[in-house]
């Protein structure tokens, strides 16, 4: 779809997504940046920017077919990246499951045609925008954990004036055997 861009992400529980913006507020000053919307926190996996349907239709299938155990996210990492002028929320170390499925997703878009970013991925959750200037970031010792049990396909566009998060398609991470 025309001015749709699309990428595969962690959708953030709705009570986590609400924590995350009292913490951001308690912690960081009004003017710092532009708060992202509760809705709009989640965690990017792979970026797919503008593709056609029929793209966007082998990439689901591709992902239909994963199979990958559910894993627990711990976000326990702030940062600042000025020059994007993005302050987000990670996690220190990555857990294998997140790594894993990030890059299983980027190696199926790049072979879509989807250009994928240089560099080592960084799994984040961005809180804030258009934040250029040096902002402190708050001392270690947050915490937040949930497990992750499945991923979804992602657009967003504009609708209104305003960027508009959709969710195309979920799709399910194994749930473990137990013994």
């Amino acid at each position: 779809m025309p001015g749709q861009h699309y990428f595969f992400a962690i959708q953030l529980p709705k009570e986590l997504q609400k924590s995350l913006v009292r913490w951001r507020a308690e912690n960081f000053p009004a003017d710092t940046g532009r708060p992202v919307p509760a809705a709009a926190m989640m965690m990017t996996l792979a970026w797919l920017g503008e593709i056609s349907d029929t793209t966007c239709q082998r990439l689901q299938q591709q992902a239909s077919r994963i199979q990958q155990p559910e894993f627990l996210l711990t976000l326990n990492d702030a940062g600042h990246w000025p020059k994007s002028g993005s302050v987000w929320l990670g996690c220190r170390p990555a857990p294998s499951g997140v790594l894993k499925l990030g890059a299983l997703l980027r190696s199926q878009a790049a072979r879509q045609g989807c250009q994928q970013p240089d560099g080592n991925y960084h799994p984040h959750v961005r809180i804030l925008h258009h934040a250029f200037s040096r902002i402190p970031i708050p001392p270690a010792g947050f915490r937040w954990q949930f497990p992750v049990t499945r991923f979804a396909l992602m657009s967003s566009g504009l609708s209104g004036g305003r960027n508009t998060h959709r969710c195309v398609a979920t799709f399910p991470l194994q749930t473990p055997i137990q013994p």
